[in-house]
């Protein structure tokens, strides 16, 4: 391991330097970076956001990129870039902020005929206000919305368009006859999201780890992160030799740092300022519902046939799947079969191995096919705690065998031997395997807190093994599980919002667009269903992504 102090900051060169090779790439004839494809379904667009440069951090250590990655970190930055809002008045007072109770939205009338059909888009108008029943001048909140028939099981989720001035549209596809019912919520008014970009760019470590070195009878804690910040003790640098990804933690004293044993969750900071704690309330502006003005749904006639589909102005949304009668029904081509029982499961993984890799999220899938399978047999063979791993589970007698590992630092589970620390990317490079071997990963809660730039880069690292264990075994299946909208309080909003999320899960579609995997929509899965928001979603929504997994797994012929 090295140790090095940080002493003098050379960001700012390394900066200049990647420009001009940058630069000096673009101008050669023979220069083709990542194509990448801007247009990618997300539930929030925005039609003039502002971009800017990445800020250099000091706090965190961003070793050089080649002009390709450089490139495509540029244009992901800008895809998600969010619309600039203003400082916050000191001291602060939430009457000029978003105020969902003063807020309203409204259906808007159909255009060229008096009635909606299956097939149309329905298209609603937001009007944000403050506390004082003012109109909002200017965009940023965080919202999201669905159309549900609870009675029908029937749930979609909408497209939501910041107009920047205090004004939103959201677009439903109109995909069941009957009754649709609209709900929209304030997730974060846009002053929150002051707050919470403020606290990524100046508190990159408000979530924090340690570790247990041991020497002898000797033994110290100290703590480690991904952003360091500089103090008058060494550093120890754990960046994995192999893929890049970085990780330190300050040196103990009188102790090597190979002495380092376990890797655990240290807790959280704050931080915020007077009276920002105002800005996440729950029942007041975190998550809460708006209330119509007017009618708030919609009576769906059949499709008519030789009748124009009406079309919203704003955009044309396709979403990725809906519920019918609780179950999920796909859009993207993907024919979902029910698998209801152990014998149908079993069938479908009969011969095969199945290997997990991700946060709990994943766990959650481990655990299912535990229960759902009484001739699946788990092993614990380190004595791993039942939320850290790693995990194995077999049945001898149909050949199944599916593992579980979380992924690598910084994951927030705690006494993890350093030794069972794996990245994804390195478990990647180190499968062999065919048709017959099904490969599913999800990462994105545990990076919330850092830096868009931390998690692009970890993406990439993991994009790149991908597409060299497809070179290797062309007939894998590979399905990766993205981010999903949860319950939120204070906690939860400063560690996990899902504004972090919802970036987050945009990120990861453009990364991996194009190549040969399959995508397991947790975020409209879980944001169209009429059960609560929740980071782990209950068990209806856990047994629809499983239904999907194993549709991608055993894909069936005919309907």
């Amino acid at each position: 391991m090295k140790i090095f102090s940080l002493k003098g900051n050379k960001c700012f060169t390394i900066v200049l330097l990647l420009l001009v090779v940058l630069l000096d790439a673009l101008h050669r004839t023979d220069f083709q970076p990542f194509k990448f494809q801007p247009k990618i379904s997300s539930t929030i667009i925005y039609l003039k956001a502002t971009t800017e440069l990445p800020k250099v951090r000091s706090i965190c250590n961003f070793s050089p990129l080649s002009p390709e990655d450089a490139l495509e970190e540029r244009l992901l930055l800008e895809s998600v870039a969010w619309p600039e809002t203003s400082e916050l008045p000191s001291p602060l007072s939430l009457e000029q902020t978003s105020d969902p109770d003063h807020s309203t939205f409204y259906i808007l009338p159909v255009r060229g005929r008096g009635e909606w059909h299956v097939g149309d888009q329905l298209e609603v108008s937001i009007v944000i206000s403050d506390f004082k029943g003012q109109p909002k001048k200017f965009g940023g909140d965080l919202l999201l919305a669905r159309l549900h028939n609870l009675t029908l099981g029937a749930g979609v989720a909408g497209q939501v368009v910041d107009h920047l001035n205090g004004s939103y549209s959201a677009v439903f596809p109109l995909l069941w006859e009957g009754a649709a019912q609209v709900e929209v919520t304030l997730v974060h008014p846009s002053e929150a999201i002051t707050v919470l970009n403020r606290l990524t760019r100046e508190q990159p470590d408000r979530v924090f780890f340690s570790s247990l070195f041991r020497s002898g009878s000797h033994s110290q804690t100290t703590f480690c992160n991904i952003c360091l910040r500089q103090t008058k003790q060494p550093i120890c640098d754990f960046t994995d030799p192999r893929n890049g990804d970085p990780w330190f933690c300050y040196k103990p004293n009188n102790m090597s740092c190979d002495a380092r044993i376990t890797h655990s969750f240290g807790g959280y900071k704050q931080n915020l300022k007077a009276k920002e704690d105002t800005l996440f309330q729950g029942g007041v502006n975190l998550k809460v519902c708006i209330a119509a003005s007017g009618l708030a749904g919609v009576t769906v006639l059949p499709k008519k046939e030789g009748q124009p589909e009406v079309k919203s102005s704003i955009v044309n949304f396709q979403a990725s799947g809906y519920y019918y009668q609780g179950l999920w029904r796909a859009l993207d081509g993907t024919k979902v079969h029910q698998f209801t029982d152990a014998s149908a499961i079993t069938q479908c993984l009969k011969g095969k191995v199945v290997h997990l890799y991700g946060d709990s999220t994943i766990r959650q899938w481990f655990k299912f096919l535990n229960e759902a399978l009484p001739d699946l047999k788990e092993f614990n063979l380190l004595g791993s705690s039942r939320r850290k791993g790693p995990f194995m589970a077999l049945d001898y007698e149909n050949q199944i065998m599916v593992t579980f590992r979380c992924h690598g630092p910084p994951i927030r589970f705690s006494n993890v031997s350093v030794g069972e620390l794996r990245y994804i990317a390195n478990e990647l490079d180190d499968l062999f395997g065919g048709p017959n071997t099904v490969v599913v990963f999800g990462i994105w809660s545990h990076l919330s807190t850092f830096p868009l730039e931390v998690y692009i880069r970890r993406l990439q690292r993991i994009r790149s093994a991908v597409v060299r264990l497809l070179d290797r075994a062309p007939e894998m299946v590979i399905i990766i599980r993205t981010a999903n909208p949860k319950a939120l309080r204070l906690y939860e909003t400063i560690t996990n919002s899902d504004w972090f999320s919802v970036r987050r899960d945009k990120v990861l579609r453009a990364i991996f667009k194009g190549l040969n995997v399959h995508l397991i929509d947790a975020w409209e899965m879980v944001l169209a269903h009429h059960l609560p928001n929740n980071l782990h979603p209950q068990p209806p929504i856990i047994k629809n992504m499983m239904d999907v997994l194993f549709s991608y797994t055993c894909p069936q012929k005919g309907g």
